[in-house]
C-alpha cells in the first residue's frame, strides 16, 4: 500500500534525523543534552536494527549464537559435507588430505564462519557449557570421549558424526561409548526463533518509545506500528491512517 509505503520512507527519514545527533561537545552546560541525544540515536538505531535484520554478525561462538546465524542444527549439516572424507591425524582442511577428530569441529564451525575454536579435542572440550548425560544431548552439541583424546559432533538418536580413526573416514555411526563429557556450544533452532521473536518485539518497543517521546502519541498508534514493522499486521485504511498520523505522512 502507498501508505505503508510512506510510512516505511518516513522511518528512514527519521533514523537518519537521528543518526548524527551523536556530536561531541566541550561545554558543561551542554553536555546533558548532547548525552541524551546520543543515546536516541544509539537506541534508536540499535532498534530498527533489530527489526531489519540489519545487524553485525560475530566471528565467535558466542557472537554467533547470539546473532543467531549458527545453531547446533547447522553445524550438524555443515559437518555432513565432510562424509566420505579420510581420515588424517592432525588435519583441518581438505588441502592436507583429510581431517582428524577436533580438526572436523574446528572446519565445520569455520565454514559457518565461527572462527575462534581452539586446534585440540582436549582444548575444545572445555567450551560451552555442561550437558549432563546423553539423554540430554541435542544435535551440534560436543561429544568427547576417553578425558579428550576424541570428540565429534551429535547427531541426535543416539548418533554422531566425527573423524574416527587412521584408515577410516569421516561418518556418521552410533555413539559407541559413555562420552567423558558432552558441551553445547550453540543454542537450537527453535530457541533461536524464540529469542528473535522476543527481541523484535522489545526493539519495536523501544523504537517506538523513542518515536513518541512527546507523550502524545495512543497506544493503539504505537501497535499498529508495531505491527507493521514485525509483519505481522493485516493493516486496513483506519490503520494506515492512524500511522499516518503517528509520522507526519499522508497515505
Amino acid at each position: 500500500m502507498t501508505g505503508i509505503a510512506a510510512v516505511q520512507a518516513r522511518i528512514a527519514e527519521l533514523q537518519a534525523l537521528f543518526t548524527p545527533t551523536v556530536a561531541t561537545t566541550t561545554t558543561a552546560a551542554t553536555t546533558g543534552s548532547a548525552t541524551a541525544s546520543t543515546s536516541s540515536g544509539v537506541d534508536f538505531a540499535q532498534a530498527l536494527s533489530a527489526l531489519t535484520g540489519t545487524g553485525t554478525t560475530g566471528t565467535t561462538v558466542a557472537d554467533s549464537a547470539v546473532s543467531g546465524t549458527v545453531t547446533g542444527e547447522s553445524l550438524v549439516e555443515s559437518a555432513k559435507k565432510y562424509q566420505g572424507t579420510p581420515y588424517v591425524w592432525g588435519g583441518e582442511s581438505l588441502d592436507e588430505g583429510g581431517l582428524d577428530c577436533s580438526g572436523l569441529v574446528q572446519r565445520s564451525l569455520a565454514d559457518l564462519g565461527v572462527t575462534d575454536i581452539p586446534r585440540t579435542a582436549r582444548e575444545q572440550m572445555t567450551l560451552g557449557e555442561e550437558v549432563p548425560s546423553l539423554d540430554q544431548a541435542r544435535p551440534g552439541d560436543l561429544v568427547v570421549f576417553n578425558g579428550g583424546t576424541h570428540i565429534g559432533i551429535y547427531v541426535g538418536d543416539g548418533k554422531m558424526i566425527d573423524a574416527p580413526k587412521p584408515g577410516d573416514q569421516v561418518r556418521i555411526r552410533d555413539v559407541y561409548t559413555e562420552p567423558s563429557t558432552i558441551r553445547r556450544i550453540l543454542p537450537s533452532a527453535a530457541e533461536v526463533t524464540a529469542s528473535t521473536a522476543s527481541a523484535s518485539a522489545s526493539a519495536g518497543q523501544t523504537a517506538l518509545a523513542v518515536l513518541a517521546g512527546s507523550g502524545s502519541t495512543s497506544s493503539s498508534s504505537l501497535t499498529s506500528l508495531l505491527s507493521v514493522l514485525n509483519g505481522s499486521s493485516t493493516t486496513g485504511s483506519s490503520t494506515t491512517s492512524d500511522l499516518s498520523a503517528l509520522l507526519g505522512v499522508t497515505a
